[in-house]
């Protein structure tokens, strides 16, 4: 029995043995927005043959309204109770990808766009992409105001965590959803919080991204508040990024470990390194994907701004973390400046693009900085050669535009169509005039 038709099967049975009357079909438009259909059980069995069908004309960076049809196609190894929703009303989701009229991969559904960067890992180089991200976020009284919850700070507990139960509520919901949490805990700034996904491949943690974000939301607004993964919603504050902990696996090897090397790390883990550095500027827009983003890729907020590497040095934009040494299953990379607002299909693509680029054109690694990169003068970093990652969206766009890298990951028509969206919302942007603008200049132009 092959595994798509075991795990259809194992769907029917969990529907009855659970009760569950609706599914949602779950699937992301190019920015990252979770979309979703709900079907009552008794229309599954043609989901899984056919697909459901949908307007594509209405999601944002899908079809023209020329050829809109769509289908989106349950993924049964996805099926998951949705624990929040009330008991006598069962209700589950699957995410699923999106096809064309004819049954073929859409090209512009970001599901498909890591999965088709996954395939060509495997068949060129037999590995398998782990990743382990941590993402950060706030905890505010509502959705209209910037009230926090707490004045906690760093690992704080008790008292001072307001959100602490929130937080673990949260944890608990992803578990029951088969969701792996390493950690929780409280962040640098006031009612920031963290979570922790236990490492696994890159398509099961797009998912499960997208679930946890979800997840934090739906908790916070039955504790009565409000859970924002904006980037930077804190003037004068750390803002909330997404530390993505990555490696390469063949079998249980990893393949970035090497005990007889310096840092004991592989040939392939020291190219991969240098291909995130070189590529870094261009697939930021990717990683860090709204203007907010560039309000925290500033120094001073322990945002990794400067294009280095170090073991321990966390003002690096890549480290190697140094938690438990020698041990080769915890061997990884960690590229520390996407944010948890970015699209975690498209941003694992491209942040494995850049890594291979790395291994596949034999880049050399350039010394680690481990001294602070933030105190180090202008003229230091430009002895070192220490470059900077764009400033503004608008400027990541202009890198991006440029890059053979990026066309490649995303495909033609997401590349062509996330550049577009990106254009029309700076433009939206820069003509907007600001709080800050009025009271700099009002009074004395």
């Amino acid at each position: 029995m092959g595994k798509e038709v075991e795990a259809k099967e194992n769907v029917f049975e969990a529907v009855e043995e659970q009760g569950v009357k609706f599914v949602g079909l779950w699937f992301t438009d190019i920015l990252g927005r979770l979309k979703s259909v709900s079907i009552s059980v008794s229309e599954l069995e043609a989901a899984f043959d056919e697909g459901m069908g949908f307007d594509g004309s209405s999601i944002k960076g899908f079809a023209r309204i020329d050829e809109s049809d769509m289908l989106a196609k349950p993924d049964p190894v996805t099926f998951r109770i949705i624990p929040w929703k009330k008991q006598d009303d069962v209700v589950a989701r699957m995410f699923c990808d999106v096809l064309q009229p004819d049954g073929s991969p859409y090209e512009g559904d970001p599901r498909h766009i890591l999965k088709r960067n996954l395939e060509k890992l495997r068949e060129e180089y037999g590995y398998t992409f782990y990743v382990g991200p941590e993402l950060e976020y706030f905890y505010l009284r509502d959705d209209k105001s910037l009230e926090v919850l707490d004045e906690g700070g760093y690992f704080d507990l008790m008292t001072l965590d307001a959100g602490s139960d929130i937080r673990r509520d949260t944890i608990s919901t992803l578990a029951a959803m088969g969701i792996k949490v390493e950690a929780g805990h409280h962040e640098v700034a006031p009612s920031q919080h963290e979570i922790d996904l236990r490492y696994t491949d890159a398509l099961t943690m797009a998912d499960q991204v997208m679930t946890c974000r979800i997840v934090a939301k739906e908790i916070a607004q039955q504790h009565g508040c409000y859970a924002t993964f904006m980037p930077k919603p804190i003037f004068g504050v750390n803002g909330s990024g997404m530390h993505v902990h990555q490696s390469l696996f063949k079998g249980d090897r990893n393949a970035f470990f090497d005990p007889d090397e310096e840092y004991q790390l592989s040939d392939v883990g020291k190219r991969y390194i240098a291909g995130l550095l070189r590529h870094a500027p261009e697939i930021t827009s990717v990683a860090n994907q709204w203007i907010n983003s560039y309000k925290r890729l500033v120094p001073g907020y322990e945002a990794p701004v400067y294009i280095t590497w170090a073991r321990r040095n966390r003002s690096t934009l890549v480290r190697v973390p140094m938690y438990k040494p020698g041990k080769e299953e915890a061997t990884r990379v960690e590229f520390r400046s996407p944010d948890p607002a970015c699209n975690p299909y498209l941003a694992f693509s491209v942040m494995l693009a850049a890594g291979l680029a790395g291994v596949k054109n034999d880049y050399e690694l350039p010394a680690p900085t481990e001294k602070d990169v933030y105190l180090m003068s202008a003229e230091d970093r430009a002895q070192e050669r220490i470059e900077t990652l764009p400033g503004s969206l608008i400027e990541a766009i202009a890198l991006t535009e440029q890059s053979e890298l990026m066309r490649e990951a995303l495909g033609d028509h997401t590349f062509r169509n996330f550049i577009t969206s990106k254009i029309v919302e700076w433009d939206e942007y820069r003509v907007n005039v600001t709080e800050w603008e009025l009271n700099e200049y009002l009074s004395v132009l």
